[in-house]
């Protein structure tokens, strides 16, 4: 008999994935077929870090929480205001001189999307892995930067 692991974000990350499969087909009935590599990461993922999405003036932060996740493990791709982050944590072997007696922390090939607003500046998107913690920084561009008006006295 297998051991499974109990992980409550998994029967939400299901319902995700079937929400987008359900509207993946509706959208290959009507022409447009959309299925990519992304979905197929999707699919094949186990588990969701857990985010922060912050905005400001300046533009989006997000922190991703990833500890035991190298940098080299850790993918990040953005396109047309789709930003996609994905990698894989890898489970330490057990070993002759020890062995588990609970495994709560999840393992696994991992995937979080968001989708941007387009006015964003993607050629000054910045990523840095700092104490298990992933940090983006998306700047958004001039024009979708608030603008100052003063006012005079007359």
């Amino acid at each position: 008999m297998a051991l499974v692991r109990f992980n409550p974000m998994r029967e939400l990350f299901e319902v995700e994935k079937e929400f987008n499969k359900l509207f993946g087909d509706f959208d290959k009935r009507f022409g447009f077929n959309n299925s990519n590599e992304n979905d197929r990461e999707m699919d094949a993922a186990s588990w969701a870090p857990l985010t922060d999405v912050y905005e400001d003036n300046d533009g989006f932060k997000l922190k991703l929480d990833l500890p035991g996740v190298s940098k080299n493990e850790v993918k990040i791709s953005y396109s047309n205001g789709h930003l996609v982050i994905s990698g894989e944590r890898k489970q330490e072997a057990e070993s002759d001189n020890h062995k588990y007696h609970r495994i709560e922390r999840s393992y696994g090939k991992f995937y979080r999307s968001f989708d941007l607003p387009k006015e964003v500046d993607e050629s000054k998107i910045s990523a840095e892995f700092k104490n298990g913690q992933l940090i983006l920084e998306i700047p958004k561009s001039e024009k979708a930067k608030p603008r100052v008006i003063e006012v005079s006295v007359k």
